[in-house]
């Protein structure tokens, strides 16, 4: 509940019911007809519209996120008002609240959104000659209400953080290049601004609570330049996606000509070490033939009788030799002729 609030309209109506009360005793004794014990009521009335005019105007209530200042006669009381019901001297002391809470003051360059209506956007010119827009938010409060009012009252937004923020952004951004400020020093712009405006404001009472870039607005010539910028950089993306996937295809037909070959070297000496083993076995039952003949030379002429014709019914072979050279030939009779 506002107390001051209810003693203000208590002390309001004492003195419209003390005032009504004179009236009506006035019109009454004109009619001849006195009203008894008038005066003493009037009187009392009066005594407690005066107790309350007075309570009233030495009670103040300072709400909640809020502090007062108080100015007295003999000048401003050094210590503020806290939040809560607090008492002042009575027609000596008047008191100037301001709001402690956080306060945004935003510049942008959409009518609707900013502090002010229009284009309240911060006009800058680059370090490079190009003109950008910057829109910023400025979160503060007052941390000092006897050095707010001293030295700005209520013009404190306007005059102190709108100009001081609009100052220290063109000075800093106008130290950066436009691509700079759109990517690589961004941040460090940022941080910038945000260090000497809170040094700024901290001189006049105040505390800088955030500084929000909210956003950078270039020329047309700038934009169209970067939209091109960005055409041709993915152009170079896609070009060099294509060169890596061409490099991907050549590697991998490479491999598969590797794999093709080795399969052919492997095939080759697996068929060169067929033909080895072969000529092995070759060697070897030849040697192991040739043992054979040597110890045992009827052999020969055994598996010369085996080799002949089922047809042969005659051969004449001479004691003496075991071997018959050159082969005979056969009849038509199948007889054999030895020469």
């Amino acid at each position: 509940m506002n107390i001051p609030i209810v003693v203000r309209a208590m002390t309001t109506l004492t003195w419209l019911l003390a005032i009504g009360i004179a009236i009506l005793s006035v019109v009454r004794a004109s009619q001849g007809r006195r009203m008894r014990s008038a005066v003493a009521m009037i009187i009392g009335l009066v005594v407690l519209a005066l107790v309350l005019t007075t309570l009233s105007a030495g009670l103040v209530y300072i709400r909640p996120m809020e502090s007062g200042v108080v100015e007295s006669l003999t000048g401003l009381r050094e210590t503020s008002l806290d939040q809560g019901l607090q008492w002042v001297i009575p027609f000596a002391d008047s008191v100037i609240t301001y709001p402690i809470s956080d306060q945004t003051y935003t510049m942008s360059i959409a009518h609707e959104e900013g502090t002010i209506q229009g284009d309240d956007s911060v006009e800058v010119r680059t370090s490079d000659g190009q003109i950008v827009h910057i829109d910023a938010s400025v979160i503060f409060h007052i941390e000092d209400v006897i050095t707010v009012h001293i030295m700005w009252q209520d013009r404190y937004v306007n005059e102190l953080v709108r100009a001081e923020a609009r100052g220290i952004i063109r000075d800093i951004a106008s130290q950066y290049g436009v691509e700079e400020i759109n990517s690589a020093k961004r941040q460090e712009l940022i941080d910038g601004i945000r260090d000497t405006m809170s040094t700024k404001l901290s001189e006049n009472g105040l505390a800088l609570d955030e500084f929000i870039l909210r956003n950078i607005q270039f020329s047309a010539e700038y934009q169209v330049a970067v939209e091109q910028k960005q055409i041709a950089e993915q152009q170079v993306q896609q070009a060099t996606f294509v060169v890596q996937q061409r490099e991907q295809e050549a590697l991998q037909a490479r491999k598969v000509a590797e794999g093709e070959a080795a399969a052919l070297v492997i095939n080759a000496e697996a068929r060169a070490e067929a033909r080895l083993i072969e000529a092995e076995a070759e060697a070897k039952a030849l040697e192991l033939i040739a043992n054979a003949l040597r110890d045992n030379p009827e052999v020969l002429t055994f598996e010369y009788i085996q080799k002949l014709a089922d047809q042969i019914k005659v051969m004449l072979i001479p004691n003496d030799n075991p071997f018959l050279l050159p082969l005979p030939s056969l009849e038509d009779d199948g007889a054999i002729t030895v020469p």
